[in-house]
């Protein structure tokens, strides 16, 4: 760490705001859900929630790290959260602060308008805060959760002395990146890169010949996906992390990653969704990952197909560190000596 990094207490200020920023979750922007499933799914987690439960991504019992039990819930529920890969725990996080300071009071005074949109407002704040919905204009949409549990495994990857630089295997707008960005300079850490992976033109467009576990998921049809490396780099710049600590990797993974000038990492995050890409990825990042440095995956509990090529992966190569579940999709190791 440089010796004119911030006080851990500056330190702290700047990431939250930084968060709150990235996700809009200072001023709850219209978000766009595809659906209205994840609308109920922010309901549930609110039901939830008020009982110190939440949801999290179901890994399998040899490859789960020690955690929070799993909770009980009527039978029915447990039955379909089950065949969508999750399960309900303790939630020993709690919630993130700005949240907390937020929620208001929980009075059930007033008209039933007032009812329905304090309502409507909690669950706008579940959305933002588990990465359920696709903002209009934040920077990401992963949600608070999962910025913090980047924020966490890098401070630690950092004051732990591993050395590599960082990496975002699809970047979308580029939030997660700038925050990435953001953390190095809280820290006053100029010795690592930030880079920044993806097409910048959406996700590609599925072979179910050569990756049967890809059929049905094709993302091409959203076009709000999409989002050129030009204004990835204005979205940098408006925080003032657009530096020579950010370089780009334009291009499908595939194409780019063997290639790559990449050295050691410290911290891989994969948000690539189908399991070619996925696969692709951690073939190429993995074994630069330097041990004790962090493997986070965005969309293990969200998409079968990710799941599959992160566990075929983990077998064909004998890892056996145990997986960490972040919140209802997202999950992370830590990779042993």
């Amino acid at each position: 760490m440089a010796a004119d990094a911030p006080s851990a207490e500056l330190r702290r200020s700047y990431l939250d705001l930084m968060k709150q920023c990235l996700t809009r979750a200072l001023v709850l922007g219209e978000g766009w859900t595809p659906g209205r499933r994840r609308r109920m799914v922010a309901l549930l987690m609110e039901v939830l929630g008020s009982r110190g439960l939440t949801i999290v991504s179901e890994v399998p019992e040899h490859d789960r790290a020690p955690g929070p039990p799993t909770s009980r819930v009527p039978a029915p529920l447990e039955r379909m959260l089950k065949r969508r890969g999750l399960r309900v725990v303790r939630d020993q996080q709690g919630r993130p602060k700005v949240l907390q300071e937020r929620r208001g009071p929980s009075t059930s005074r007033g008209g039933l308008l007032d009812r329905v949109r304090r309502l409507d407002t909690r669950l706008a704040m579940r959305e933002r805060e588990l990465g359920l919905d696709w903002p209009r204009d934040a920077e990401t949409m992963i949600g608070l959760r999962r910025l913090e549990n980047v924020e966490a495994c890098l401070s630690r990857a950092i004051e732990d002395g591993v050395p590599g630089d960082v990496i975002e295997a699809g970047a979308w707008r580029g939030g997660t990146a700038i925050f990435m960005r953001a953390v190095l300079a809280a820290y006053g850490d100029a010795s690592r890169t930030v880079w920044v992976a993806d097409s910048f033109q959406g996700l590609p467009k599925p072979d179910p010949i050569r990756s049967p576990a890809d059929r049905g998921l094709d993302y091409t049809m959203h076009p709000e996906l999409s989002v050129g490396v030009d204004q990835v780099r204005q979205n940098f710049a408006r925080y003032g992390l657009l530096d020579d600590q950010v370089q780009f990797l334009v291009g499908w993974f595939k194409d780019t990653l063997p290639s790559a000038p990449l050295g050691q990492l410290a911290l891989l995050r994969l948000d690539a969704d189908l399991y070619e890409s996925t696969l692709d990825a951690l073939t190429c990042l993995y074994p630069k990952l330097s041990p004790g440095g962090y493997c986070i995956v965005d969309d293990y509990g969200l998409l079968e197909a990710c799941r599959r090529a992160v566990h075929d992966y983990r077998d064909d190569h004998g890892i056996t560190e145990p997986i960490h579940a972040v919140d209802w999709t997202g999950v992370y190791w830590r990779r042993g000596d």
